[in-house]
């Protein structure tokens, strides 16, 4: 089955998980399926799915549902399936190094300790799919990392997180219809940064 596009949000199952930092992904693929009339009711894979066209282009969308540390076994069943290589894949995932409501387009690169991405090159023989990095920032200090990312989003944060979704919507569209290079005009990356460009680096989890 040809997709020109498979694009998924990264995240954990359940109610008791869903509006919590680490579910980033999820809430920005929920989003741009919403903005496209795309029903991600089915069960397929390991994953929530869902497939539509946007920008013109077929796209699946999808939500791994076998928790965080396990995102590898469903995405790797998802491309396996669709024929699609890790060039037309687009994983959206939260990132610690960045402030709340940063996004950052990066192909390619290593883990740099987020564990669903882990899993993910753990069971794909290429890494150099996209990453779509939806920035929820560093945990007040004594905080753990792990409980950080697994705490809901915070009252003022919940506020932005509309905006925030909606240029991560629009970021992914741009991509589609433009390429890499100007969806990075979408997102709002630091002075000097360009599409591809090394990840940032640091512990999260």
């Amino acid at each position: 089955m040809a997709f020109d596009s498979v694009l998924v949000g990264l995240g954990n199952p359940g109610t008791r998980y869903e509006r919590t930092r680490h579910n980033a992904g999820f809430l920005l693929v929920e989003r741009l399926a919403a903005a496209h009339g795309i029903d991600l009711g089915r069960e397929r894979h390991g994953s929530r799915v869902g497939e539509g066209r946007i920008a013109g282009r077929r796209c699946l969308l999808a939500q791994p549902q076998t928790f965080m540390n396990r995102s590898g076994e469903a995405v790797r069943r998802i491309l396996s399936f669709t024929g699609t290589d890790a060039a037309s894949l687009l994983v959206a995932h939260d990132d610690m190094d960045l402030p709340f409501g940063r996004l950052r387009l990066r192909a390619g690169g290593g883990a740099g300790g987020h564990r669903g991405i882990a899993s993910i090159l753990e069971h794909l023989a290429d890494p150099g799919f996209l990453r779509l990095k939806i920035g929820v920032g560093r945990p007040p200090e004594g905080v753990p990392a792990e409980a950080w990312v697994l705490q809901e989003f915070g009252a003022a944060e919940r506020a932005a997180l509309p905006e925030v979704l909606a240029r991560g919507v629009e970021a992914i569209e741009v991509l589609l219809a433009r390429g890499p290079a100007a969806a990075m005009n979408a997102c709002n990356p630091d002075p000097g940064e360009t599409a591809g460009s090394a990840p940032a680096r640091g512990p999260k989890e």
